[in-house]
């Protein structure tokens, strides 16, 4: 359910794979179940080959590492984290737009 460019974030590697990146990352929380979360995935895609090389974008299945989501309250399904520097830095939940999801790296890029 991911494109080329869309990583698979795991509880045991998201400290190393998305808080100690050199570049900002965003993260899609995610379950298989979700309706708007599938219809967010092909959005993410997209945005993860647009921003090859200045972002990494990825998804995190909260049904399989729910430390990672009760680590950053993730209370609602899709919740998209934008990461810099180890810290939260922008967030959105629910199903959004591409539009919103650039306008939410362009700032941070």
């Amino acid at each position: 359910m991911a494109g080329e460019n869309t990583l698979n974030f795991t509880d045991s590697g998201f400290d190393q794979d998305v808080l100690n990146a050199e570049v900002p990352v965003l993260v899609d929380f995610w379950a298989e179940w979700c309706g708007p979360c599938r219809q967010l995935g092909p959005t993410v895609d997209v945005i993860a080959n647009e921003y090859t090389g200045k972002v990494k974008v990825g998804k995190l299945n909260v049904d399989e590492n729910g430390q990672t989501a009760m680590r950053y309250n993730v209370r609602g399904i899709p919740t998209l984290l934008l990461f810099k520097g180890g810290q939260v830095v922008d967030q959105r939940v629910g199903l959004v737009g591409k539009a919103d999801l650039q306008k939410m790296l362009d700032s941070q890029i």
